[in-house]
């Protein structure tokens, strides 16, 4: 049975809407705009909604230049009558405000990815681990960001790396290292994380200075907030606490 009605934005979309919206000069698009058009397309490309979901008016100018209004009326400089757009397109904006050249980036990485292809389509239905909170870059550059830190060979590549230079494997955080605490049964044990931000990860090749050797817990802190932290900012956390 076929969707008669669209599913809700998500926080990609809206990324790539409120970017219109920037370039714009944070005024809404209308529908006979060519731009509108363009991402109308790209929408319908994107690889997060499967087609049973899609109704028949899914993402097309209409609903596009609607949620350009969205974004627009809610922009602090705006004096008119806003209209009714959602809790994520007050998110997205404020973030766009807060972070400008970074979601910006953002959107380009995700205008990139939709065209060339390179989102794996297993991104639709994905489900986030409850711990893990929901990037401000969105998800698809969060699946590919999983991805490169999951890569087998990428991981053990950085462990032969860091074993040559510095003979364990210690969490570069914390310091926690499994083979000393659990003998023989945590060797080699480890996990990796992606340092670079997602707006400029892009479609490049990994490299294993990209690469972080990590603990289990502290991976997760990494993740757990909004936004994720820098390594970094970790590190500074557990110095203080």
């Amino acid at each position: 049975m076929t969707a008669t009605r669209a599913p809700a934005w998500v926080r990609d979309e809206v990324i790539l809407a409120c970017d219109l919206v920037r370039q714009n000069g944070w005024r809404w698009l209308l529908q006979t705009d060519p731009r509108v058009a363009e991402l109308s397309s790209l929408l319908q490309h994107m690889p997060l909604h499967p087609a049973g979901v899609r109704g028949p008016k899914f993402r097309n100018i209409n609903g596009v230049s609607r949620k350009t209004a969205d974004i627009a009326t809610n922009h602090p400089d705006y004096r008119g009558k806003r209209t009714h757009g959602g809790a994520l397109d007050r998110e997205v904006l404020q973030n766009f405000l807060d972070q400008p050249k970074e979601m910006a980036a953002a959107a380009d990485a995700i205008r990139s990815g939709i065209r060339s292809g390179s989102f794996d389509a297993t991104a639709v239905g994905w489900d986030d681990d409850e711990e893990v909170a929901e990037a401000v870059e969105g998800r698809l550059l969060a699946r590919r960001h999983f991805a490169r830190e999951r890569n087998p060979r990428l991981r053990e590549k950085k462990i032969r790396a860091h074993l040559s230079q510095h003979g364990s494997l210690a969490c570069e955080a914390c310091g926690f290292d499994f083979e000393a605490t659990y003998g023989p049964h945590g060797a080699r044990y480890i996990e990796c994380h992606h340092i670079l931000p997602l707006h400029a990860s892009g479609q490049t090749t990994t490299r294993l200075d990209d690469l972080m050797l990590i603990c289990a817990n502290c991976h997760r802190m990494v993740h757990r907030g909004k936004p994720w932290l820098t390594p970094e900012e970790l590190k500074r956390m557990i110095r203080t606490h």
